[in-house]
Order: structure tokens, then sequence, then C-alpha cells
């Protein structure tokens, strides 16, 4: 086969470093924007990028040419240093160490998206500890809890 056709949508999750609500609502649309501009620099294509005070949620088209690994890698050390510089109350800021990425059926990018969308009402009612488990095991993805936190 003489091409490489990929299409690889992803549902990316991930917390600050001990679920600190440090994602002020000042700062969290350029936050989701900045995260968005490495999406791209790296060929990903970010389709809805939100989430909620100490939580974010990537829905992207991952390019055929990067590793999750590197994804991720470059997302959070990049957007973790671009939040340090805007101000004193970001100066700890970190992101935990581990992710959740899960892959999306084409036909559900749009509930996905509505998904990421209504995060803060949807967090009226549910911990984002208690999202993310649901996640894992909505994916069968076998976990042992104490190492999901950090």
């Amino acid at each position: 086969m003489p091409q490489s056709l990929v299409k690889n949508y992803l549902h990316i999750v991930f917390s600050t470093k001990y679920r600190r609500p440090l994602i002020k609502p000042e700062i969290e649309k350029d936050l989701y924007a900045y995260l968005g501009g490495i999406c791209k620099n790296l060929e990903c294509i970010p389709i809805k990028i939100g989430g909620y005070k100490n939580h974010v949620h990537l829905l992207i088209l991952l390019s055929k040419k990067i590793t999750l690994v590197t994804l991720m890698i470059k997302l959070k050390a990049h957007s973790s240093k671009w939040i340090k510089t805007k101000g004193e109350f970001y100066k700890d800021f970190y992101w935990q160490k581990g992710y959740g990425a899960f892959s999306v059926n084409p036909a559900e990018i749009e509930i996905v998206k509505k998904y990421i969308e209504n995060q803060k009402e949807h967090h009226k009612r549910k911990t984002f500890q208690e999202e993310y488990k649901a996640f894992l095991k909505k994916y069968k993805v076998d976990f042992d809890e104490r190492y999901v936190w950090d």
C-alpha cells in the first residue's frame, strides 16, 4: 500500500496536580486556545477543548506523524510553562503526571463536543474523580485507584 491513511479521533482528559482548582475563569479561554495552538503546531487538529476548574478535555484528530505520548509531553510541558507566566497565582501550577486518552467513533464526535461544552453544568453533579472513573469503566480500562491520582 503506497499511502498511509489514518483518522484517529481522541478524547484526552487530564487534571491539575492534586486536582487543585487552578483553572480560573479569567484564564480558561486563553488556556484552551493555547492548548489548541500546541496541537496545531504538531499537526493535530483540535476539534473542541474545554474543562473545568481542575481539569481539561481535548477532542482532537491525532496526526499520523506524532505519537500520543509525544503530544502529551508537549501539551503539558508547554502549557504549564505558559500558564506560569500569567501571574503569581499560577507560579506553582503543574499538571498531574498521567492522562486518559480514549478513542472516539467518528459518528460520536458531536456527542463528545457537547459533553466538553457542558463541563460546568456537568460538574455541578459529579466530581472530576467520578467523571474520570466513569470513563475508565466505560472504556474497560483496568486500573488500580492507588495509582490513578497523584
